[in-house]
C-alpha cells in the first residue's frame, strides 16, 4: 500500500487515529499524508479570519511533524490543507493522490467533542473513493498490530467482496481471519444465501493460505452479534460492506454500516461495493 491518508482536526480522538496510522502504515510500509480541513470559514469570511486558521492548523502539523515524524520508519509524512466541506475534501484529496486507504477517529455515538472528525466519520465512509478505518479515540493500539480480522457474511450480493481486501490485509500482518455467517431471517432461501456465501468465502480465504475459522450466529440485528462475536474472538479489525444508498440528493450509509461505524469499539474497515480494492506493497 503506498498512500494512506488520515483525516486530523487536533482533537484527541484524530490524533490518537494518527498512532494508529502510524502503526498501520509502518508494517504496510506506506507513506501518511494528514489531512486537515477548515470547515468553518465560509465565501464572506475574511482574509484575516481565513488565514489565522491556516497559520495556525500549520503550527499545529509541524508540532505533529516534529513529535510523531521518526515515528514512521519506511514512509513519509506530510500534511495537506483544504477547505470545504470535511467528507468532500477528504474524498477528493483520496482521489488526488490515488490513496488506497483513510483512516478517521470517532468518538462514537455516546461522545462530545466540539471538533469534526466524530461527527463526519460516516460521511467520511460515504464518500470515500477508497476503503476506509474508522478507530475510536478509547481503541487500545497493538504494537502486534492486526492479527485477528472479523469478516460478517449476510445475504446481501455484495457480502463476499469484502473478502480480497481482507485476505491481502491478512498477509501483510499474518492475521487470522474469523468468519461469521450471520442468519437474520427465517426464511431458508435467504438462510441458503447466507451459507453459500460462507462457505464460498472459506474456500477464497483457505486457498489464499490464510488461517480462519467459520461460526455462525442467529440474531435480528446484525451489528450486535457481529460486535459481540468480534470481542469474543478478540478481534483487531472488523471488515464490511458499506450498503450505500443513493438517491437523487445524497449517499447514505446502509443501517447496518452506519450502525457499525457508530458502535464499534473495535475498528471497522468499511468498503464501498461498487468495486474491489487491490493492496499494492512497494
Amino acid at each position: 500500500m503506498k498512500d494512506i491518508i488520515v483525516a486530523i482536526d487536533f482533537s484527541q480522538g484524530s490524533i490518537h487515529a494518527l498512532d494508529y496510522a502510524i502503526a498501520f502504515a509502518n508494517h504496510l510500509k506506506s507513506n501518511l499524508m494528514m489531512v486537515w480541513i477548515n470547515s468553518k470559514v465560509n465565501h464572506d469570511s475574511l482574509n484575516s479570519e481565513v488565514n489565522h486558521y491556516k497559520d495556525e492548523a500549520v503550527r499545529n502539523f509541524d508540532d505533529l511533524l516534529k513529535a510523531k515524524g521518526d515515528s514512521l520508519l519506511h514512509g513519509k509524512l506530510t500534511y495537506k490543507l483544504r477547505k470545504g466541506k470535511v467528507y468532500q475534501e477528504i474524498a477528493a484529496q483520496a482521489k488526488a493522490i490515488n490513496a488506497e486507504l483513510i483512516i478517521a477517529g470517532t468518538h462514537g455515538v455516546t461522545g462530545y467533542e466540539e471538533f469534526w472528525i466524530g461527527s463526519n466519520a460516516y460521511r467520511i465512509v460515504s464518500y470515500a473513493p477508497c476503503p476506509v478505518i474508522t478507530v475510536r479515540y478509547d481503541f487500545r493500539i497493538k504494537p502486534e498490530g492486526i492479527r485477528s480480522i472479523v469478516l460478517p457474511i449476510d445475504s446481501s450480493a455484495d457480502t463476499r467482496q469484502k473478502v480480497p481486501y481482507a485476505i491481502q490485509l491478512a498477509k501483510s500482518f499474518n492475521a487470522d481471519i474469523h468468519l461469521v455467517a450471520i442468519y437474520s431471517t427465517t426464511l431458508k432461501s435467504m438462510q441458503r444465501r447466507v451459507e453459500n456465501s460462507a462457505l464460498m468465502a472459506q474456500r477464497i480465504i483457505g486457498e489464499a493460505g490464510i488461517k480462519f475459522s467459520l461460526n455462525t450466529r442467529h440474531a435480528e440485528n446484525i451489528t450486535n452479534a457481529t460486535l459481540e462475536y468480534a470481542q469474543l474472538v478478540d478481534a483487531d479489525l472488523v471488515a464490511i460492506m458499506t450498503e450505500q444508498e443513493t438517491n437523487a440528493s445524497n449517499i447514505l450509509l446502509g443501517p447496518f454500516a452506519q450502525q457499525m461505524v457508530n458502535y464499534s469499539q473495535i475498528p471497522v474497515l468499511s468498503i464501498q461495493p461498487k468495486e474491489i480494492y487491490e493492496i499494492s506493497t512497494r
